[in-house]
């Protein structure tokens, strides 16, 4: 069973390694280090780090060393983070894998980039109105998948890791933490939807090519956007969205259409991962509930991939066992399934809260489980991941 806790590399060196292998083997009992390396800017609370207890990381850079061969004429390069001149944690942790005991899986974000969309607005994502969204590249565009694609297979080719985690390589929604986002119209989870929702000129001319009237679908989408910000209050659309899925845009056969083609640039994106990844690294799909929004089908991509986890954060034990049920009938029985949890309070408020999920998750057919995040989170709560793999496990 693959148990992993995601992990930062800074957490690594501020901690030491030593010490960081003895956390994940010994007190919380996973077989699987999941460490970033390609990530975004935030602000994170660092608990245990004896060097600071807040850190903001570069934004977009990657947390291992490229070849420069493998990124000869693409218009999008990686930039490497300054920490890994100090040292690098990922080799650190595949040349060691035998002596640590801990498999190696490369946490990738995809998409997400902040710097690079603001580098190459022409790649971003661009929505009925005609704003671009700088934190998200379109996985459509030719520059952004061979910038994704490019950076898998050296990370995978080089460090031959056991596993590489692919964090949006889809679509990104509108609201999503950006610095002071500021909303006072009061938008729902359908209007998320409708402004992230992207028509820059690669998304038209490669949906024209399946035979989408993606023009008919921008009209659409940009008079309900403009009707959003133009209410008096929030009145949603559909009081069955998301649960409701595609099926709520029936009536609106051109966003219908155009919805669904959205599966294509990020599934036949996946696919090319997996043709260029490494052979012997698995390539699993970080995922959420109702990650069609994004662009995602799970079925889809399970079957291009090896596998998807799907997160099951903020959802009760009942909903966690739901989710796994229905991941496991689409993804079918010859692929992986994992979920994710977050240790964070409220959400998870002793270990019987994480026992109880990880629980419901194994026994609705998960072969795997993360847990969230090796150093955002107090000693103590590494004890609940004991407690959970323990009672998986017996």
């Amino acid at each position: 069973m693959h148990l992993s806790m995601w992990t930062y590399p800074w957490d690594v060196q501020d901690l030491g390694f030593d010490a960081v292998v003895a956390d994940l083997k010994q007190r919380a009992n996973v077989n699987t280090v999941s460490l970033a390396t390609s990530y975004h800017a935030g602000r994170f609370l660092q608990p245990r780090s004896p060097k600071r207890k807040t850190y903001f990381p570069q934004d977009g850079t990657v947390y291992f060393k490229p070849t420069p061969s493998r990124w000869e004429g693409l218009a999008i390069q990686p930039q490497v983070a300054s920490m890994v001149d100090e040292s690098d944690v990922l080799g650190e942790f595949t040349r060691r894998r035998d002596t640590t005991g801990l498999a190696v899986s490369c946490w990738t974000v995809c998409l997400h980039n902040m710097r690079l969309g603001l580098l190459h607005p022409g790649a971003v994502t661009c929505n009925a109105v005609g704003d671009r969204s700088p934190f998200g590249l379109c996985p459509s565009h030719p520059d952004a998948r061979a910038y994704v694609a490019t950076l898998v297979e050296d990370v995978t080719r080089t460090y031959k890791p056991d596993v590489i985690e692919l964090e949006t390589p889809g679509f990104m929604g509108f609201a999503h933490g950006f610095h002071h986002e500021k909303d006072g119209v009061g938008l729902t989870a359908e209007d998320d939807l409708l402004f992230s929702l992207c028509f820059c000129p690669a998304c038209m001319e490669r949906s024209a090519k399946a035979g989408v009237d993606a023009a008919a679908a921008k009209r659409t989408v940009a008079q309900w956007i403009l009707e959003t910000c133009e209410r008096e209050t929030p009145q949603p659309r559909w009081p069955d969205f998301p649960a409701g899925g595609l099926d709520v845009f029936r009536p609106h056969p051109e966003v219908y259409d155009f919805l669904t083609w959205r599966f294509e640039p990020v599934t036949s994106l996946v696919a090319e991962i997996r043709e260029r990844a490494d052979p012997a690294t698995k390539v699993y799909v970080i995922d959420l509930d109702n990650g069609w929004l994004g662009g995602g089908d799970t079925a889809q991509l399970a079957k291009v991939s090896d596998g998807v986890i799907l997160c099951a954060y903020d959802k009760p034990v009942a909903e966690v066992a739901d989710l796994i049920a229905r991941g496991r009938s689409a993804a079918g029985k010859d692929r992986y399934l994992g979920t994710g949890f977050r240790l964070f309070y409220p959400e998870m408020r002793s270990a019987h809260d994480i026992v109880e999920r990880t629980r419901a998750a194994v026994t609705a057919g998960a072969d795997g489980v993360n847990y969230y995040n090796y150093g955002l989170v107090p000693a103590p709560r590494l004890d609940w991941v004991r407690k959970a793999i323990t009672a998986v496990r017996t």
